[in-house]
């Protein structure tokens, strides 16, 4: 199943990480955990880049659901080339959509995914609306 890509995204953030040797597997490809790797890195230092790391507030955002698409099959040597958009900014949450790319060959996605994003209190474990500097980041 292949989830549509969204209509209304803005770009936030990019950066370009090199593929390791190790992120192979034995089919000579890179490993579908990753991609989720991948994302993982461009989201963290996106929110690196906003201040808004768990163990530095009270209060910040969580992942409630993550996917991928595998569109081709990433190799070693390279870089990957990793977009990260903002799309269905709620009163509490919103979504991430990420798209994945050879640095040497821009243009064709290679793989594609995101994540929901919910701020929530973390002594509480509730969710909350995002603050106000969040909101005009993110929308």
């Amino acid at each position: 199943m292949r989830f549509p890509v969204p209509e209304h995204k803005k770009l936030v953030y990019e950066m370009s990480i090199p593929i390791r040797w190790g992120d192979m597997d034995s089919m000579g490809h890179i490993n579908n955990t990753l991609y989720f790797r991948y994302m993982e890195t461009a989201r963290i230092d996106w929110c690196l880049s906003l201040n808004i790391m768990p163990e530095q507030s009270k209060q910040g955002i969580v992942i409630v659901n993550a996917y991928c698409t595998f569109r081709q099959q990433l190799r070693y040597p390279g870089d990957v080339l990793v977009r990260m958009y903002v799309t269905n900014v709620g009163r509490s949450s919103f979504g991430t959509y990420v798209t994945m790319e050879r640095a040497d060959a821009p243009g064709p996605i290679w793989a594609d995914g995101g994540a929901k994003m919910v701020w929530i209190d973390y002594t509480t474990n509730k969710s909350l609306a995002m603050p106000d500097w969040l909101r005009e980041r993110v929308g």
